[in-house]
């Protein structure tokens, strides 16, 4: 399956960008850099640089129906960006629209309180979302992963880096369940 990994241009967590990129690798999926602008992206670690990674496809010139799923890395800069991107939001709720999944990490749900997916549905974050998650009419729950079936498509979240690996598990396994037209 081709996977979506969204990032802005610049302030994703890298090792939100990385250990999931390397645990869909390690299952046999497709893992597609799409970020708003085309070249590199600047990962980072907290708030020092790390490496760069190169860009795939630019929002605004793919669509979510070449992808069977999205993945959204956290960091507080980079759902920062994306959630005042016009064409990321609408790329976002495109996956929502097409019954898609979508898994994200961390800071990740403010991109979707900015696409209005998460009204009626459960999830998890950094604690620091839990308003805004709630303004948006959904409910926050402080857990390390939490799959939301509300609606077509199934929502993962999971609230920080020590989640990963509960987190990418919790994703690949949804992930896998896919029909295969929707892969």
């Amino acid at each position: 399956m081709r996977i979506a990994f969204l990032t802005a241009p610049e302030g994703v967590e890298q090792i939100e960008l990385t250990d999931p990129w390397q645990a869909a690798v390690d299952a046999g999926h497709e893992p597609v850099l799409v970020s708003t602008k085309p070249g590199t992206i600047q990962a980072f670690h907290h708030l020092d640089k790390a490496e760069k990674f190169p860009v795939q496809e630019v929002v605004g010139e793919t669509t979510a129906g070449s992808f069977g799923a999205l993945v959204l890395p956290g960091g507080v800069a980079n759902p920062d960006y994306l959630r005042t991107n016009r064409k990321a939001v609408a790329f976002v709720r495109d996956f929502f629209e097409q019954g898609r999944p979508v898994a994200a990490i961390c800071h990740a749900p403010w991109t979707l309180v900015e696409a209005d997916v998460v009204r009626g549905r459960v999830l998890t974050s950094w604690p620091s979302l839990r308003t805004d998650i709630g303004n948006a009419g959904g409910t926050w729950v402080d857990e390390q992963v939490h799959i939301c079936d509300h609606g077509p498509n199934k929502l993962i979240t999971s609230r920080k880096p020590s989640d990963l690996e509960a987190f990418c598990a919790a994703f690949l396994d949804v992930f896998a369940r896919q029909p295969e037209e929707v892969a």
